[in-house]
């Protein structure tokens, strides 16, 4: 469990009682990336021959793509990671503590706000099961979170786009700080940070990311057909990897790690993120395959 005797509710110093999102979730370690253009005739002309099992070649509208350099990103997810910045940014060096103090009160998640009644309150209660999502207790907890928004949301945007993104983005975040509620009733400890929102996009990624052959493609990933929640479960770096998830999450519960300043991590809502994303990231994927999608544009 996370200290919590430690942390002092809003409208003491700034972040010494922040309860921040932080994850220490690990990908496995790097695989190995499959050729997932058909193989080549005499003449130099792709067959139509798929590479593995299950996947097709790939198709001439996206040639130009296979040259793009390694770190090409969604635009989407560069604007979001700007923002984010810009956020901490005004925070640290702009905004008084006292100014600063009553932002995180008013747009941090805080359990206790529903342990009283709704009408006797503001509407804090109704927006910071997101806002909370775009702050952040230091830069060390803001650059963790960005290093793994990339490597995991990089393939889910390039699957679903900026718009369902947004739509996937909120959800997330109140599935993370749903369970970290359910956990943490009435608590006066303060949530923030984007580390439930990355979950969600690693569980999400689960689904779709790895191919038959247990191998990811960085280029290609988000073409790869998803996987039900059934032969998820049954693909072994799909085990590999979420166990490797949930048991660095029971590390961080059993206090192993803290962030600068002491401030505790909130792992029920990783958890929280990481089960929306894998179970429910159906119902955000789009209905069309991606090659299917390309011939529409």
């Amino acid at each position: 469990m996370t200290d919590q005797d430690n942390v002092p509710p809003p409208g003491t110093p700034r972040h010494s009682g922040v309860h921040t999102s932080d994850g220490r979730a690990t990908a496995g370690g790097d695989t190995a990336q499959p050729n997932l253009q058909g193989a080549s005739d005499t003449d130099g002309q792709a067959t139509d021959r798929p590479s593995e099992a299950g996947y097709d070649p790939v198709p001439p509208a996206l040639e130009t793509a296979a040259r793009e350099p390694a770190f090409n990103l969604p635009s989407s997810l560069v604007w979001i990671l700007t923002v984010l910045v810009v956020i901490h940014a005004v925070r640290m060096y702009l905004l008084s503590v006292e100014i600063d103090d009553e932002l995180i009160f008013n747009f941090a998640f805080l359990p206790a706000r529903y342990d009283h009644a709704l009408s006797e309150q503001g509407l804090a209660w109704l927006w910071t099961p997101v806002t909370y999502s775009f702050l952040h207790g230091s830069w060390e907890h803001l650059i963790f979170n960005a290093f793994w928004m990339l490597a995991f949301g990089a393939p889910v945007v390039r699957r679903i786009g900026a718009g369902r993104l947004a739509v996937f983005w909120c959800l997330s975040a109140i599935a993370a700080v749903g369970l970290h509620l359910a956990l943490h009733w009435g608590d006066m400890t303060v949530v923030i940070g984007a580390s439930g929102v990355v979950a969600g996009l690693m569980g999400a990624a689960a689904r779709f990311v790895f191919s038959p052959s247990g191998r990811i493609s960085r280029q290609f990933a988000h073409r790869n057909p998803r996987l039900s929640i059934r032969e998820a479960l049954s693909n072994r770096s799909v085990l590999f990897f979420a166990g490797v998830w949930f048991a660095t999450n029971l590390l961080i519960g059993l206090g192993l790690f803290t962030l600068d300043g002491g401030a505790g991590i909130a792992w029920e809502a990783h958890i929280g993120g990481f089960l929306f994303g894998f179970l429910f990231f159906g119902l955000i994927d789009p209905p069309t395959g991606y090659d299917e999608r390309v011939q529409q544009d």
